[in-house]
């Protein structure tokens, strides 16, 4: 019998995969417990129509994320810290602190879980910092810091 996952299983495979399986195991256990359904001709277009908006909505997601990572690149953001004896930082830039700053400048948002500091930012100057906004696209942010 040939069933489509809705649910990813460990010993049958990923969610919507068609898969053959033995008429007993099918109905006894996969059906009842949701883990797939018969694969008819109305369930397998279903299938076909539901893997096209996903990659229809894949591509949104890539595209959007394209645009981002290029606004992003095209402006920088300036972070004021405190300044210690002789002139040196006191204290170092987070990536919270340099979300806050971007949204603050620029009113675009960007998740701090996303910037990736390569070290932590513990001096005045300029820095590019990588943004991981999608699987397939990082954009590089300017950061600006700054004597408060």
């Amino acid at each position: 019998m040939k069933i489509i996952l809705l649910q990813d299983e460990k010993k049958l495979g990923k969610k919507g995969d068609i898969i053959e399986a033995s008429e007993g195991y099918a109905r006894n256990y996969i059906i009842p417990k949701k883990i797939g359904v018969e694969a008819t001709p109305k369930n397998m277009n279903d299938l076909k129509l539901q893997k096209a908006n996903e990659s229809k909505i894949a591509q949104e997601q890539l595209d959007a994320a394209k645009a981002l990572a290029a606004e992003i690149e095209s402006k920088q953001v300036t972070v004021k810290i405190k300044a210690g004896e002789g002139g040196k930082a006191f204290g170092s830039v987070s990536s919270k602190e340099i979300a806050a700053a971007y949204k603050e400048q620029h009113n675009i948002e960007i998740d701090k879980k996303k910037i990736q500091l390569p070290e932590s930012l513990k001096s005045f100057g300029s820095y590019e910092v990588s943004v991981k906004l999608h699987p397939q696209v990082t954009g590089k942010l300017t950061v600006k810091v700054t004597e408060a």
